[in-house]
């Protein structure tokens, strides 16, 4: 598997013949490299298949070449370049022309990339899409954060992580070398492991907000030590959760929940509670409660189809518990217990606000899940609950705020109060 490195460089001559001040880079595990460019130093390091270098049109793109190149080596393009770069008006065809020293020199593939300055959101756009076009498809890719502009650390760490969710890469890690922190010339590198793992958690939670799936969460604990049969409950709970088995997928939560009664170890920490926020739907008691709860997920993220099924598996689940018809099981006892209910909602021996609000949950949750339009029929009494239940839900697919409304208000009117035990 191919592994790219990104580095930056900036236009700093802080030294005439070396750009950047000269010293000696320690890695974190002891490791030490003196340059001036720390790129190189962290391309030895990682050793990397190929070199990004992203640079603006008056970058030190010289001196780096001045650094890389054998005496007398291509003079009359170094002494161009050099002219360029003053001027700032280095052009990719100037670079492109130096590579091949330039790839020599570091022993493995490098590609030079001019970029903007990043002064405004198109400029900004347009590193993101330089930085895209110079990575290869496959493998995994690194980042060095040290050079160029300050801005360009952040749209480096932007960089990082589009890439990693569009072009399915791994963004092995990034990297610093912390200038600042020099002490008897030796200079720290650091690391930036933890805001690498704190930008996936808020990934994943933007993932499961979004689509409901506790599997995102898996590997990311892992990787912070949870053991790995605890993690991945939660994928095999958002599976029961699609299938519309909510006892199951509760039960594997319910498996999972205690690694968070005690600190985890790195960014799962940071979230710890806000996890524990997403799950608690599983810790209530009675499955009536638990689809209920589901069915209000679901409809705060737009998928209507699945917040009316689970609020109409709760209203038929609500009546079997308090009729003591056991939940456990769903075949025979539970279809019969519905459709005496139904048979009592027609008969009208519920109030008129549960009825309303049952028949609307089932016409909405059959036309979303069959794709079908509502068609009340022309002829009925208004007053009658489901003929007023038919008409709120046909106009209640025809728009989603609308729809959004006529299904909480559903859920809040029939839960709101319980049908009796016995018609």
């Amino acid at each position: 598997m191919s592994h790219t490195l990104v580095t930056f460089l900036g236009k700093s001559r802080e030294n005439k013949d070396t750009g950047y001040r000269q010293t000696i880079y320690k890695f974190p595990d002891g490791f030490q490299d003196e340059t001036a460019f720390f790129g190189l130093a962290l391309s030895r390091y990682i050793k990397p298949d190929t070199i990004v270098i992203l640079g603006t049109c008056s970058s030190q793109w010289s001196v780096l070449v001045e650094h890389l190149a054998e005496k007398g080596e291509a003079e009359g393009a170094r002494l161009e370049l050099m002219d360029a770069e003053i001027a700032g008006t280095v052009e990719q065809r100037l670079l492109d022309r130096l590579t091949p020293l330039m790839k020599r020199a570091v022993s493995c593939n490098l590609s030079p990339r001019l970029i903007s300055f990043g002064k405004n959101a198109d400029e900004q756009y347009g590193i993101l899409n330089a930085v895209a076009n110079a990575v290869p498809n496959k493998g995994s890719v690194s980042f060095d954060l040290t050079h160029g502009f300050r801005h360009l650390g952040m749209v480096g760490f932007l960089s990082a992580f589009m890439l990693e969710r569009v072009r399915n890469l791994n963004v092995s890690d990034l990297w610093y070398g912390a200038l600042d922190m020099t002490r008897e010339g030796v200079t720290p590198v650091l690391k930036l492991d933890g805001l690498v793992h704190v930008r996936r958690w808020v990934d994943a939670l933007e993932r499961f907000d979004a689509t409901g799936d506790y599997g995102v969460f898996a590997q990311l604990l892992i990787e912070d030590g949870v053991p790995e049969d605890k993690a991945n409950c939660l994928k095999d709970a958002a599976f029961y959760e699609r299938i519309f088995n909510v006892r199951a997928a509760a039960q594997k939560i319910g498996t999972f929940l205690p690694v968070l009664g005690n600190p985890l170890a790195g960014a799962s920490g940071l979230f710890r509670k806000r996890l524990a926020e997403r799950l608690r739907w599983a810790t209530v008691s009675g499955l009536a409660e638990q689809q209920r709860k589901l069915a209000h997920q679901y409809l705060n993220r737009g998928d209507f189809v699945r917040a009316a099924m689970f609020g109409r598996e709760a209203c038929v689940t609500s009546v079997c518990e308090k009729r003591g018809v056991s939940t456990v099981d769903f075949s025979t006892k539970r279809k019969e217990t519905s459709k005496e209910f139904e048979d009592e909602l027609k008969a009208e021996k519920h109030s008129k606000k549960c009825t309303i609000a049952y028949w609307t949950l089932t016409y909405i949750r059959n036309a979303l899940a069959h794709g079908t339009r509502i068609t009340p029929p022309r002829r009925s009494r208004r007053s009658e609950p489901r003929a007023a239940a038919m008409a709120v839900a046909a106009n209640a697919i025809k728009d989603s705020n609308r729809l959004r409304h006529e299904l909480q208000a559903a859920l809040n009117r029939f839960f709101e109060r319980q049908p009796p035990n016995n018609a």
